[in-house]
């Protein structure tokens, strides 16, 4: 008798990929299919022969192999002998099963029911079959089968032993299978959301999350693990170190690539990077990483969320504070007197994974943050995290991976310096500010998108920080700055003389694009005595990152005096003229004030920033669409300048029926009010979402988004 040979395999993929919540993914509806499964389930296919299968003569060995050198020992090999015998799978639930359910003679075919174990790696999986004929005198007959299909496994946020287990399933909806969403950008007295496409089941996101893995250098025995793949994909989704994805930019210049502000979704990034072979996509900015970071995560099953701090502190040499110094005439110093640049964000955006945390104490799993954006290098790559958000809250930053540095983004405070001849280093401390980092932690609330507004917001800063000024808040100051030394230095500075002048610099919430805006500084003498002011209002231009872009305006140095009890207004009136040409990305302008009083030495100074609201697009689908027709959507917006608007292009996409396509526009004149039309044709049934997003040189970032119902 000759062994079997495996003529014809069958992995039943859609079948499966409904057990298996992966009936989304492109990759499955394809012809031909592709499994995609997860992990801690089990999978039926079907093994075709030359003839019958003879239990007690023939033997029949699955094997299940992954990476490049495959090992039973670290969990990348797995053999399943079929046996008519075995009706269970392996006590142990981290082992492979293999249960024979079922033969038919007449089709020469066998069914077999697969268990994959719930901390099995994550990636691409082959399968082969070996076939032999029972007894010594047949050892050397052995016949080996290739499956020619790629088998991806994933983690099962479904399975209760799955490292990343997620018990509510409105979360489950949010965090692993909903592929629209926004991303929270403007400021914390106006966030904005940005919509976007995420398209985690598109054809090219799972094998971009894949190769990415890949190219991290992950070893395959540790792509188990969501704690070392989540560390992975903060670093290889950044091209800093490996040519990873995206190239960051943010000097507004970007003419040799695509412009941040261009990108309504990460499939079209995803696709360039493929189709280069690696190359990194030009550019990105924190909230793009971000983005693309949910789209891979959500392919690979992870459960996350894009989740964006107001105020986020950059402090680059571990004090927990935010150092920023004024020379004698008000002016910021940059770099300060040492070159090193302390700097706050006016937003930064991560993600947060979720995940158990068995390398931490009991209490520290769930949300991890990590974070793709190239900032500080973690064991010498550009990475962040995973930082355990309970281990942030409680100030505990001993525990793995860059709590520290996560820490003092929500948590440092604000010092300002200013130049003083009289001091031993040259400037001397003028205001601490406990309350200014980390003003406000928002993500996506679950649930649908609000398209029209603003409503679907979660503010989760509780989370990540107590209460400002709370007991709690201090005592998690305090205990982070234990551990770090450089805090201390600080932490034991002593506190202001008193202070008899009160000053108060009015916040701006909003500005409407092309209008005027007043910088505006309280005072009141609250002294028994008459007291001399010296006082500097500045305006500038700054990128989100807090860096100063351009000048815009500064008053003149001025003195006045104050009577006893008296309240006075320092203001200063800024034109649309003084400030359009000097504006860079997000439109954001910083103000500063800074005073002293003459007689006390008291000094002051307090810092505002606020972004120019943008013009607001309609969006508008009429009626139902139907798979395989025509439909139109229209969009529109008003000009809010007294300028035309140059280097117009805008970018439609939308999951399931339409590719991102950019379309350059015509100029637009001064106050024009724009109405255009595209089309498209949708591909899948079910409610769609649609993004349009317009960019010009003068304004960024005018989007909308609406449902498509597709019939």
């Amino acid at each position: 008798m000759e062994p079997l040979s495996v003529t014809n395999t069958e992995f039943y993929c859609m079948e499966n990929a409904k057990l298996h919540h992966t009936d989304e993914y492109d990759l499955v509806k394809a012809n031909p299919p592709t499994p995609v499964l997860r992990r801690g389930a089990t999978f039926a296919m079907a093994i075709q022969f030359n003839r019958p299968f003879n239990q007690d003569a023939d033997i029949v060995r699955v094997r299940f192999e992954f990476g490049p050198k495959p090992n039973t020992i670290r969990g990348t090999r797995a053999v399943l002998p079929l046996r008519a015998k075995v009706r269970r799978f392996p006590e142990d639930p981290n082992l492979w099963g293999g249960i024979l359910n079922s033969t038919n003679a007449q089709t020469n075919s066998v069914v077999l029911q697969v268990r994959i174990p719930p901390t099995a790696q994550i990636g691409i999986w082959s399968c082969s079959i070996q076939t032999n004929i029972a007894g010594e005198k047949h050892r050397g007959n052995r016949r080996d089968y290739k499956v020619p299909d790629d088998i991806y496994i994933i983690f099962n946020p479904w399975c209760p032993e799955d490292s990343v287990y997620m018990e509510n399933e409105d979360e489950r909806e949010e965090y692993i299978l909903n592929e629209t969403g926004k991303i929270w950008c403007g400021t914390f007295k106006n966030p904005t959301g940005k919509h976007w496409i995420f398209g985690q089941f598109d054809e090219i996101s799972l094998p971009a999350a894949v190769f990415l893995l890949e190219k991290s250098g992950l070893a395959t025995e540790g792509r188990g693990s969501p704690v070392l793949i989540a560390r992975a994909l903060s670093a290889i989704i950044n091209s800093k170190d490996d040519d990873g994805l995206l190239e960051g930019k943010w000097d507004g210049e970007y003419g040799d690539g695509t412009s941040p502000h261009a990108w309504t979704g990460s499939t079209a990034i995803l696709e360039q990077y493929l189709s280069t072979g690696g190359t990194p996509v030009k550019y990105g900015q924190c909230w793009v990483f971000s983005a693309v970071t949910v789209t891979i995560c959500r392919a690979l099953g992870l459960p996350c969320r894009s989740t964006t701090n107001y105020i986020s502190a950059h402090d680059t040499n571990r004090s927990m504070t935010v150092d920023k110094y004024f020379d004698l005439f008000g002016n910021k110093i940059e770099d300060g007197p040492e070159g090193e640049s302390d700097s706050c964000w006016n937003f930064h955006v991560w993600n947060d994974v979720w995940m158990t945390r068995p390398d931490l104490p009991p209490g520290y799993g769930g949300w991890q943050i990590i974070d793709a954006t190239p900032q500080e290098e973690s064991d010498k790559v550009m990475r962040c995290g995973p930082a355990s958000v309970a281990a942030v809250k409680r100030g505990e930053v001993g525990y793995l991976y860059d709590t520290p540095f996560v820490f003092s983004e929500v948590n440092a405070d604000v010092v300002h310096f200013k130049e003083d001849e009289e001091s031993d280093w040259g400037f001397s401390r003028i205001s601490v500010n406990k309350y200014h980092v980390g003003r406000k932690i928002l993500t996506k609330k679950l649930g649908p998108t609000d398209d029209n507004g603003d409503s679907d917001l979660l503010d989760v800063t509780f989370i990540y920080k107590n209460k400002e000024g709370s007991e709690a808040e201090r005592l998690a100051v305090y205990n982070a700055a234990r551990g770090i030394p450089r805090a201390q230095e600080f932490y034991r500075l002593p506190n202001k003389d008193k202070e008899d002048v009160f000053f108060d610099l009015i916040d701006i919430d909003t500005v409407p694009f092309g209008e005027d805006f007043n910088v505006v500084v309280k005072l009141h003498n609250k002294a028994n005595e008459e007291r001399t002011i010296k006082a500097v209002l500045s305006a500038s231009s700054i990128y989100y990152r807090g860096n100063t872009a351009n000048d815009i305006k500064k008053s003149r140095p001025s003195s006045f005096k104050l009577k006893p009890g008296q309240e006075d207004t320092l203001s200063m009136t800024i034109t649309p003229g003084e400030y359009l040409d000097k504006l860079v990305d997000h439109n954001f302008i910083k103000v500063y004030a800074i005073a002293t009083v003459e007689e006390t030495k008291q000094t002051w100074s307090e810092e505002d920033d606020f972004t120019l609201i943008l013009p607001q697009m309609t969006l508008n689908v009429p009626g139902q669409c139907k798979v395989g027709e025509p439909c139109v959507v229209s969009f529109s917006f008003q000009n809010p300048l007294n300028i035309p608007l140059t280097e117009c292009v805008y970018v439609v996409e939308g999951p399931g029926h339409q590719k991102p396509r950019t379309i350059k526009f015509r100029n637009v004149n001064p106050k024009e009010v724009v109405t255009e039309t595209e089309t498209f044709t949708a591909k899948k049934k079910g409610e769609r979402k649609i993004v349009v997003n317009f960019t010009s040189r003068q304004i960024h970032n005018i989007n909308a988004s609406t449902k498509v119902q597709i019939v």
